[in-house]
């Protein structure tokens, strides 16, 4: 962590943001503005020249893949939520794979194991550590209160040369949601989102990494893994995610799938906000295919770091199950 003098070269003035810690998750990483940008990171330094991208996951990872002129194939899931791979990957392509809801770190390693040319999106699990010399990306304003930050895994020893990016203009909706709350300041969310579309590959602001360096990850992780567990023993035998879900697993949320219409709509009638994970999928796949379900019926219940079990209870009162 940089001092005051080397960030400035000044000494004394006015007091600014009091952000001491010290506390990197990943220190050791590359540290990058977005995880679509760690991705395209990676295919630019490997030279890949083609992906295959699963369907089921978000639009933003082709943002790289057109950048850079890469063709890229869909493939399909299994219930498991593992890759159905009958195609083959030729020697200068790769596969990525998502972490689904980082409960599916068994499957990254086995994967890492199997193919050549695997990169692991554990941009749902923070949490996760990498497989060693496995190329995996992080997605830091999934998990925390940052406008963007990633971190990246990359098996060479090559490096891009980067601009450090400034994120002071994107934090108007984390800091207008502790005066005015998280709906009030939805709009500005929004907003941040659409800045980071088609942004170029930078190294992560000394902003966002200040804050990620004052976090408490160990109460965080620790959380998510109770309220997830407690969330589990009273939805298990309604969830009709089929594959077992880990004790030890600190996942992005609960995900909870129902084949029952309105439930979502219910939760957020109730103030329990539960996005769409992810609404491209409808126009990349038809309604037979699973990932349609997933992205239709899939409810992703929080618990994260803000919540404890009361929360829980309350939430599980407004299921209409």
């Amino acid at each position: 962590m940089e001092t005051a003098l080397e960030v400035s070269n000044t000494i004394g003035g006015y007091f600014p943001l009091h952000c001491t810690g010290k506390n990197d998750y990943y220190p050791n990483l590359i540290k990058l503005n977005t995880s679509r940008n760690a991705l395209g990171y990676i295919i630019h330094l490997k030279k890949y020249t083609k992906v295959y991208i699963p369907y089921f996951t978000c639009d933003v990872m082709l943002e790289p893949l057109k950048r850079l002129k890469i063709p890229y194939q869909f493939y399909k899931i299994d219930a498991q939520l593992e890759p159905i791979i009958d195609f083959e990957i030729g020697k200068n392509e790769c596969l990525l794979y998502n972490n689904y809801f980082g409960l599916k770190e068994n499957a990254a390693k086995r994967l890492s194991k199997l193919i050549d040319n695997v990169i692991i999106d554990n941009a749902q699990a923070f949490f996760s550590k990498p497989v060693v010399n496995i190329d995996t990306f992080y997605s830091c304003r999934k998990f925390f209160g940052v406008p963007d930050g990633a971190y990246l895994q990359i098996n060479t020893n090559e490096r891009m040369e980067l601009e450090i990016d400034i994120s002071e203009g994107r934090f108007s909706h984390l800091i207008r949601s502790i005066d005015h709350g998280i709906e009030s300041s939805y709009i500005n969310f929004m907003e941040n989102e659409k800045a980071l579309t088609n942004l170029g590959p930078r190294t992560m602001s000394k902003l966002t990494h200040t804050i990620l360096c004052n976090i408490d990850y160990e109460f965080a992780k620790q959380t998510r893994i109770d309220n997830f567990n407690f969330l589990h023993s009273k939805l298990s035998a309604v969830n009709e995610i089929s594959f077992e879900f880990p004790d030890s697993a600190s996942p992005m949320f609960y995900p909870l799938l129902i084949s029952k219409p309105g439930v979502k709509r219910d939760l957020i009638e109730n103030k329990i906000f539960t996005p769409t994970y992810w609404p491209n999928v409808f126009n990349w796949t038809t309604e037979n295919m699973l990932e349609y379900k997933l992205a239709r019926d899939l409810v992703p219940l929080p618990i994260d770091h803000r919540y404890g079990l009361d929360d829980m209870n309350h939430m599980l009162t407004k299921l209409k199950i």
